[in-house]
């Protein structure tokens, strides 16, 4: 196998491992990262030895991203404020049923529950739930016994429950969202948005110590209908809207004198209503926004 041949068995893998990567980090930076140094790994490898490249390549890819997400954990116990996924601008597929998917595992409150599981239940988690790898690959993959590998998965279930945070209204619903959210920031006025948000819902924002945005979450539909039609509508309304695919969910991108200045994405509960506000406001975490994640 020469290098060209080498770069092309790599890049037809390229889009499930970014997909993967992301969903085990929750970082689109560190996901590409990850490419970087695997493509290099690959480049290096004895090809005589590898049966499968596709295995090999998931498996190199995973166990490096376990490593990484250690790490992150560590880290994370410093962040300032509210730590969130870095939000990835998605495109929408033809196929409703691959939107579907699409948007379910990618939703930042779905990559936020999977904060609940161990490094290495969160991939076996992913690999055999999201990316549909029989048990015998994943356990390879993880470097551990079929039985070990079972048990990882049941124990991930068990932490996310039914995963409710994976449900996503119909595209018109999620368009009705916005322009309620839209017209509360323009006029201040947040009738119109409060029949959509649910009772409890939550607001939070990451601005990771480097721009202006509250720590706390804010819980509750008045708190949180009070922060739009007052803080929000202040300092949002001369801002430029742009009304984009977030995580696999219609959001909003805003600039202020060119520059991305947030991002907002929303969690549904079963009904169809707004139950979490996801406010991205770290810089760092907004340089890569645009770059389409399918798989």
């Amino acid at each position: 196998m020469d290098r060209i041949d080498e770069a092309t068995v790599f890049e037809r893998r390229r889009g499930f491992l970014l997909g993967l990567a992301y969903r085990i980090l929750g970082s689109r930076a560190e996901a590409e990262d990850v490419l970087q140094d695997l493509f290099i790994k690959w480049l290096e490898a004895d090809k005589a030895t590898i049966a499968n490249p596709a295995a090999w390549l998931t498996t190199a890819c995973t166990r490096h991203c376990i490593d990484l997400l250690r790490s992150a954990q560590r880290a994370r116990v410093d962040y300032i404020g509210t730590w969130l996924p870095e939000p990835i601008q998605t495109l929408h597929h033809e196929s409703p049923e691959h939107s579907h998917e699409l948007a379910s595992s990618l939703s930042t409150a779905f990559l936020l529950l999977l904060e609940r599981l161990t490094p290495k239940e969160r991939a076996a988690y992913l690999l055999h739930e999201i990316f549909d790898l029989d048990y015998p690959q994943v356990a390879a993959a993880l470097d551990v016994q079929e039985a070990t590998c079972r048990k990882l998965v049941s124990r991930a279930k068990a932490s996310l429950g039914n995963a409710q945070v994976r449900h996503q209204p119909e595209p018109s619903r999620q368009q009705q969202l916005l322009s309620a959210f839209h017209a509360a920031i323009d006029s201040g006025s947040t009738q119109g948005l409060a029949a959509l948000l649910s009772e409890d819902v939550e607001l939070c924002a990451d601005g990771g110590g480097k721009a202006s945005a509250i720590r706390e979450t804010l819980y509750g539909l008045e708190a949180v209908l009070g922060f739009v039609g007052e803080s929000l509508s202040t300092y949002w309304r001369d801002y430029q809207w742009q009304e984009v695919e977030i995580n696999g969910g219609r959001g909003v991108v805003l600039r202020g004198g060119g520059e991305v200045v947030a991002v907002v994405s929303f969690g549904y509960d079963g009904e169809g209503r707004v139950n979490r506000v996801f406010i991205m406001r770290n810089p760092e975490k907004l340089g890569l926004l645009g770059s389409g994640v399918l798989v």
